[in-house]
């Protein structure tokens, strides 16, 4: 009895979340993970001001890992999350936060906009992306020079994974 409430215990929103971030409260939170891995950005020419260029976001590569650090989910474009079981979500911005740390990258919230397989994530309705570092674009440097070029910047955060509440 002692266990199955601390393992409950275990997967609660954290206290330092943003009230713009909170899942729905018909959903509860059924996994978490911390990923650690890269955002790749492209240094490209500006769609309205195409003599400027920028780094943007091209993907994440990220492998997350439950709290054994034994590898659950891989991190990638889309922005998709694929389970080791093969189930996977495809997320999609719903609301961002920037963050106690102004070198990182944001924090979000993101609905699931299509999910697959039977699994782990084959549930998720939300997904969060909480305690970042790192992984902000490069200050500077992208020019026509470097159009095409990408940079690897370096990140860690916490994702946490909900699904609609049984009853």
């Amino acid at each position: 009895m002692l266990l199955a409430g601390c393992a409950t215990a275990d997967l609660a929103p954290p206290a330092d979340l943003p009230s713009a971030l909170r899942a729905p409260s018909n959903q509860r939170l059924i996994t978490q993970a911390r990923a650690v891995g890269v955002q790749i950005y492209l240094c490209q020419a500006d769609a309205q001001r195409p003599e400027q260029f920028d780094w943007v976001l091209k993907a994440p590569e990220a492998q997350l890992t439950d709290r054994s650090g034994r590898a659950i989910i891989r991190h990638s474009a889309g922005p998709t999350w694929e389970a080791q079981d093969g189930s996977a979500v495809v997320g999609e911005v719903v609301a961002r936060d920037a963050g106690p740390d102004p070198m990182a990258i944001p924090w979000l919230l993101l609905r699931a906009k299509s999910t697959s397989g039977h699994g782990l994530l084959s549930g998720t309705q939300s997904i969060q992306r909480l305690h970042t570092i790192g992984g902000k674009a490069p200050a500077g440097g992208c020019s026509a020079l470097l159009a095409g070029a990408e940079a690897r910047v370096q990140y860690s955060a916490d994702y946490l994974f909900y699904g609609v509440r049984s009853r």
